[in-house]
């Protein structure tokens, strides 16, 4: 049976079980890019914008690109990386620069900081669907007013990932990011579903209508495979949205990999 949330031992009453911890330079890339993208103004609203990483893993590498990536968009950002691990807080204090870059222990709870954005990557596959859900709560809880979570996961280098971005009112958007050249069709990404989907991708469901659909458009759009899986991925997102599919962003996103989707378009 699997665990429930716990409050980790220690003063801090960290929520949350230890993660796996592996990380690698620049995994996180992708969704870093689209956090700078879609929540710029968000972080331009407030003075000295707070963000959290939540369980950054045995390195502190991506935590450290984060507040670099955001910090080219919204130059007073503080960034403050969480982990439940005391060794993989020391290692975040290594190279802290405070209050730009800072390291803390603590797990759902966010140590109580309340930030206008939280990032949650590879965090919930370990807990059920269930328990994921009231994590979403949890977190969502201790956002600032207006404040965002992105949770999400991707592979060990950052090739094939997704994500969803949750406010107060609940879950808002739906995110598909890869590298084209990765894939050999789109449905591939169904092996990084957040836990709040992946057991939902049978017949009969949305997301996995989503994954068939984007399927079959990239099976239309074969005959762009000569000029690259770029121009194929971009391709197959404009036929997704020429179908009917509410695809929320523009074709500069596609070129990049990605297709967002509100969540109701996926919602179990």
């Amino acid at each position: 049976m699997a665990r429930s949330p716990r409050l980790a031992a220690g003063r801090a009453r960290a929520l949350g079980l230890p993660t796996r911890g592996t990380t690698n330079p620049n995994r996180l890339r992708r969704v870093d890019r689209w956090v700078a993208h879609a929540y710029r103004d968000l972080l331009l609203s407030h003075d000295q914008p707070l963000v959290v990483d939540l369980g950054y893993g045995s390195s502190p590498v991506t935590t450290v690109e984060l507040a670099s990536r955001l910090g080219k968009v919204a130059p007073d950002v503080r960034v403050l990386g969480l982990e439940l691990d005391a060794d993989r807080v020391a290692a975040g204090k290594e190279v802290a620069d405070p209050p730009r870059l800072d390291f803390r222990r603590g797990g759902f709870e966010l140590a109580g900081a309340r930030p206008v954005l939280l990032r949650a990557f590879n965090v919930l596959r370990q807990y059920t669907e269930e328990q994921a859900a009231e994590a979403w709560d949890t977190m969502v809880g201790r956002l600032a007013p207006g404040g965002v979570l992105v949770e999400g996961t991707c592979d060990e280098i950052g090739r094939r990932c997704s994500w969803v971005a949750l406010t107060a009112e609940g879950p808002r958007t739906f995110t598909l990011s890869c590298l084209p050249a990765d894939l050999e069709a789109p449905g591939d990404l169904a092996e990084r579903l957040p836990k709040a989907l992946i057991h939902h991708n049978v017949p009969g469901e949305k997301v996995h209508a989503l994954l068939s659909e984007l399927d079959a458009c990239w099976a239309t759009a074969a005959p762009f495979a000569p000029y690259g899986p770029r121009a194929r991925w971009v391709e197959s997102v404009r036929l997704l949205a020429a179908r009917g599919w509410p695809v929320l962003d523009d074709r500069k996103r596609w070129r990049l990999g990605e297709v967002t989707v509100s969540w109701d378009v996926v919602s179990p």
